[in-house]
């Protein structure tokens, strides 16, 4: 069998030798009582590092999204994210037919993809709207955004943005499912970005390597709450641990290795440019996510030929494909990989 470049998306990582043998050896309890201690090291360390008080370990980072949005917006009334937002594109329509939240857009008007102006989010907030209009009860930011191609919201901007908020009364969630990515771009401290939102949600099974796993963390009261209702979605866990332990190897060790995913991702994307120029925005190229423009061919056309000469990538419009870079894949696969799709861009 020709040998796959998987490069769908960073979940498609399996764990290393070395994280394996930690879960096999992890200390494990019943999670539904509090009792599995590698559980509850996970979420207090990771509570910690975001700067929160509390934690709570979610199966995917959707659930912990859909738990942190739900903490903050009340039946009827609206969260702002952007158009692209993985919470409107990607989680099946769960936060209104479980929640009863409605959800309005912007259209970023920065100029990097996924990233919102101040003006953005001012011109949506509908505060105090009595009986007319639906009230704005939080806002969602995405960082690093997915769909934009892993780019980064600047810290300035989300300080601006949390100074609206807090004088508008309204709530903010983050969706940082790859804010591993945007720390060790910037340098920024993981508690920096975390401490300015009342909800956030990181992901393990993505950069970070692990087969399953996001933690919510918010104030203790929040994150309580959270916890009965991630129970009402059938999402109380007894020996999780194994999957905390996969997790817990993660933060330890494979942080500083995502800066690999970041070189790697600008090595294929130079080798597409190289062949059709236009096809990526190296611009705009921060993290481990390549976007690129198919211009008149069907994205997925090309998935199908990328395919047959052994690369995977996916699409994300009906002339738009997505390469993701990650643990399991090298610089000379990358480079490889970027030669194949150039071309086929290219012909």
């Amino acid at each position: 069998m020709r040998v796959m470049i998987d490069l769908r998306s960073d979940t498609v990582t399996r764990p290393t030798a070395q994280m394996r043998q930690a879960m096999a050896t992890a200390p494990v309890g019943d999670d539904v009582y509090g009792e599995d201690p590698s559980i509850n090291e996970l979420e207090a360390r990771t509570a910690e590092l975001l700067g929160h008080e509390a934690g709570l370990f979610c199966p995917s980072g959707s659930m912990a999204n859909m738990l942190g949005v739900w903490s903050l917006v009340p039946v009827g009334r609206e969260i702002l994210c952007d158009r692209r937002a993985h919470i409107v594109r990607a989680e099946m329509g769960a936060h209104a037919a479980l929640n009863g939240i409605t959800m309005r857009t912007w259209t970023s008007s920065s100029g990097t993809p996924g990233i919102a102006r101040t003006s953005d989010i001012t011109d949506l907030l509908e505060l105090g709207c009595g009986p007319y209009l639906v009230e704005t009860a939080a806002i969602e930011i995405e960082n690093t955004h997915n769909f934009g191609g892993g780019t980064i919201h600047p810290i300035e901007t989300l300080r601006e943005i949390r100074e609206i908020c807090r004088q508008g009364g309204v709530a903010m969630h983050l969706d940082g499912a790859r804010l591993w990515n945007a720390h060790v771009a910037t340098g920024v401290p993981m508690r920096e970005y975390g401490s300015l939102f009342d909800t956030v949600s990181v992901c393990y099974s993505k950069g970070m390597g692990a087969p399953v796993g996001s933690v919510l963390v918010s104030s203790a009261q929040r994150i309580a709450e959270a916890r009965v209702q991630r129970k009402r979605l059938g999402g109380g866990m007894r020996q999780a641990g194994i999957l905390a332990a996969a997790a817990l190897y993660a933060l330890d060790h494979h942080i500083d290795r995502l800066a690999d995913d970041h070189a790697n991702a600008r090595l294929f994307a130079e080798q597409v440019t190289a062949a059709v120029p236009a096809a990526i925005d190296l611009e705009h190229l921060a993290t481990n996510i390549v976007v690129m423009d198919a211009g008149e061919r069907l994205a997925a056309d090309v998935i199908a030929a990328a395919a047959d000469r052994g690369v995977r990538i996916s699409k994300v419009g009906a002339h738009q494909l997505r390469a993701v870079t990650h643990l399991g894949i090298d610089a000379d696969q990358c480079r490889e990989a970027g030669r194949i799709v150039g071309e086929l861009l290219a012909s």
